[in-house]
């Protein structure tokens, strides 16, 4: 690990869409085929007959290649609470609904790559500026994992072998935008919903799966008093916030009123009841994914 580079990097406050600091705290074998024993069907005298074929024993299948991780130069970014940097590729299943139940946690600094055996672009810390960094596993493929990305919307990140650890994730929270409800999964089953506001037109909730990032204590009274998740995604458009909120990420949290709920009227944001973010909050762990759709599909009545 490069831990001169880790005590260099500039130490800052996170702030969520609120504009608030974030406190949170191959190796295998492959068969032999052996050849049988021959002994002579007849005496010495006779010659021996013609020998056939070995016969192959049942091998075990060869195991996937895992492609070799090049080389990654000391210079690259490390991934931290701005924007990430672009070249990753586009999460192929950012509106798949289907809980993703298990997290990643880099235990020392590892490089984040294009593909598997791809290019390597920046670093995944253990934390993001003190914060513990758990990510949702998307994908694996020939040895490697893919991540959703902090800091980036709708972008994976794809892992080689090793410096990390993974933990389950039990937990799911699913935005609608069009009926503005959240729900809460829990081990696949819906839990409790509860009606939302969303971000207004021009700051529309990015769609697609994100996470939650970390929390953070509100920072002023129109928070309702109760702390604030900080999720992985970002503004879909930057430069649409107000200026104070440039390099903010989106939030779930309460509101002093809930006048609003069922409207857009927020830069992004989630906005729910104050009872209900005291549920997520006592319930819902940092790496938990959030999906957010524009509608379920309705299913088919049953005969």
């Amino acid at each position: 690990m490069r831990f001169d580079r880790m005590i260099r990097r500039r130490a800052g406050l996170l702030a969520v869409a609120v504009g608030v600091p974030l406190l949170l705290a191959a190796a295998g074998a492959t068969g032999w085929a052996l050849t049988p024993d021959r002994t002579p069907s007849a005496p010495p005298v006779v010659a021996p007959p013609t020998p056939t074929a070995a016969v192959p024993s049942s091998a075990a299948p060869t195991p996937e290649r895992v492609p070799v991780a090049a080389p990654a130069p000391d210079d690259l970014p490390v991934v931290d609470y701005s924007l990430a940097p672009t070249g990753f590729p586009a999460d192929p299943d950012t509106l798949d609904t289907t809980p993703l139940t298990e997290g990643l946690h880099p235990t020392r600094e590892i490089a984040a790559y294009t593909a598997p055996g791809g290019r390597p672009l920046a670093f995944l810390a253990p934390t993001i500026n003190g914060v513990e960094l758990t990510m949702p596993i998307a994908q694996r493929r020939a040895g490697w994992t893919a991540v959703l990305l902090p800091s980036a919307n709708r972008t994976l990140a794809w892992l080689p072998p090793g410096g990390f650890t993974t933990v389950p994730l039990r937990g799911q929270i699913v935005i609608e935008r069009k009926p503005h409800r959240l729900t809460w999964y829990r081990a696949g089953q819906a839990v409790q919903s509860w009606e939302i506001s969303l971000g207004q037109r021009g700051q529309e909730t990015p769609l697609g799966r994100t996470f939650i990032l970390g929390r953070t204590p509100p920072p002023q009274d129109v928070y309702g008093g109760v702390d604030i998740f900080a999720l992985g995604a970002v503004p879909d458009d930057p430069e649409s916030v107000p200026a104070s909120l440039r390099g903010a990420h989106i939030g779930i949290h309460s509101w002093y009123h809930d006048g609003e709920l069922g409207m857009k009227t927020t830069n992004g944001c989630i906005r729910l009841t104050k009872s209900g973010q005291r549920k997520l909050l006592a319930e819902v762990r940092p790496g938990t994914e959030v999906a957010v759709v524009d509608e379920l599909p309705v299913p088919p009545p049953t005969a």
